[in-house]
């Protein structure tokens, strides 16, 4: 199977790279210039050219607060770009699998969030990503659009990387405490990912609306903590967390209380069920920082 993905240097794109020995794949990685999300006119040559078996949506605007004032970028990347990946990869006869975000609930959900709840985006960043879910749907009827929430790895810029050098020059860090998400593992994502587009390139499964998030749930506070102990366990800089409201650290995007999401579904169908949110830091902190002593 000969799978494009979008993103050459992004977390989930390096990733499926990193995972294509593991399960007998070719990842292709497409990027400014050849394939640039702000010039739709690159999509389709580019697409055509790395003939693809299955194309993977990764890329995104991902600057949650930047996109209040660059509304229309975003829209661009986000929402119009991956319809046109969609449409060309149709053509072609491949199945796309679009990456979303947890961003396009309003957070006021007392529970994790179900395939089938209202969306209701409060930022800019949110409402662009829904776009890209409908244009995705609309444009290929082959397709699995998978929403996943605060993704890190051992590269690209992530929260456990922020938290790390944070710890290099402090002994606390003020981090938000209620706010509550799935941390979720770039390389566990790549590995859904994988197991997904083999079964759609298959004619298996279901196409349409899945989560696919790590396991368990956590404040961002408690995630920091967790990121602190294994580093100081590995003999990396640890901080102690003082953990703060959401009033206390404005920013311009409002962030959802509640990002948790529900991905019954996706194991239901696909038999994919990422492993929790702790395995994967360990993970990747055995990468960062070498295993525990």
């Amino acid at each position: 199977m000969r799978l494009v993905v979008t993103g050459r240097e992004g977390q989930v794109a390096t990733a499926l790279a990193l995972a294509a020995g593991r399960h007998n794949v070719e990842v292709v990685r497409l990027g400014r210039p050849e394939l640039d999300l702000e010039r739709l006119e690159t999509i389709a040559p580019a697409l055509r050219a790395a003939r693809p078996d299955v194309v993977v949506s990764a890329a995104a605007y991902t600057a949650v607060d930047k996109a209040q004032s660059e509304p229309e970028r975003a829209y661009q990347i986000n929402g119009v770009a991956p319809g046109r990946l969609a449409e060309v990869a149709a053509g072609l006869g491949a199945p796309i699998l679009h990456l979303s975000s947890d961003y396009v609930f309003d957070g006021r959900k007392p529970s994790p969030y179900v395939e089938a709840d209202p969306t209701g985006p409060v930022t800019v960043y949110g409402a662009s990503k829904l776009a890209g879910e409908a244009a995705v749907a609309s444009a290929h009827p082959r397709h699995a659009i998978l929403r996943t929430a605060w993704v890190y790895a051992p590269h690209g810029k992530n929260f456990v990387h922020t938290m790390l050098r944070l710890a290099e020059t402090r002994d606390e860090v003020g981090v938000v405490s209620d706010q509550l998400g799935c941390p979720t593992s770039a390389d566990d994502i790549a590995d859904g990912v994988l197991r997904i587009a083999a079964a759609l390139h298959a004619d298996r499964g279901e196409p349409g609306l899945y989560h696919m998030a790590g396991g368990g749930q956590a404040s961002w506070a408690e995630f920091a903590a967790a990121i602190f102990e294994g580093s100081q366990a590995r003999g990396g800089p640890s901080a102690r967390v003082k953990p703060i409201a959401t009033a206390d650290y404005p920013t311009p995007a409002a962030r959802p209380a509640n990002s948790r999401l529900d991905c019954a579904r996706v194991e239901q169908v696909f038999g994919v069920a990422l492993p929790p949110w702790r395995d994967g830091l360990e993970r990747c902190l055995d990468t960062l920082l070498g295993r525990r002593s």
